[in-house]
């Protein structure tokens, strides 16, 4: 009797730390990765924008929509990277390659800005 008993508690024991293993597991993968390098956020303004392209073709198939873009802009005032945080990969393309156009406003060190782009087919 006593063996069973210790059998049933080691068994239960195990499927508590299983359990604690995978919920750790799952937490753990779904934690966001810290980036190696920080750079500074800001609010710089734009002095020349470039509108994407927006094919007919694309409107009168009512594909719209918003794209998220996370751009990183040097000193200078030139975007260096473009990542695209979101929206219709189709209408990401057109709008992040017309962000590397852009120019803003210069400034003492590198920025990351978020930028969002409004596709309407109204």
């Amino acid at each position: 009797m006593l063996d069973r008993l210790i059998s049933q508690t080691a068994g239960s024991a195990k499927g508590i730390s299983a359990s604690a293993i995978l919920t750790l597991c799952i937490l753990c993968g779904f934690a966001p990765a810290a980036p190696a390098q920080k750079t500074a956020k800001s609010d710089r303004r734009v002095l020349v924008t470039v509108k994407p392209e927006y094919s007919e073709l694309l409107k009168h198939a009512q594909i719209g929509g918003l794209v998220r873009l996370k751009i990183t802009v040097a000193p200078d005032g030139k975007v260096t990277n473009v990542e695209v945080a979101g929206g219709n990969p189709i209408l990401a393309e057109s709008a992040a390659s017309a962000v590397t156009k852009w120019k803003f406003v210069p400034a003492p060190a590198q920025t990351v800005e978020d930028i969002s782009i409004s596709f309407s087919p109204h």
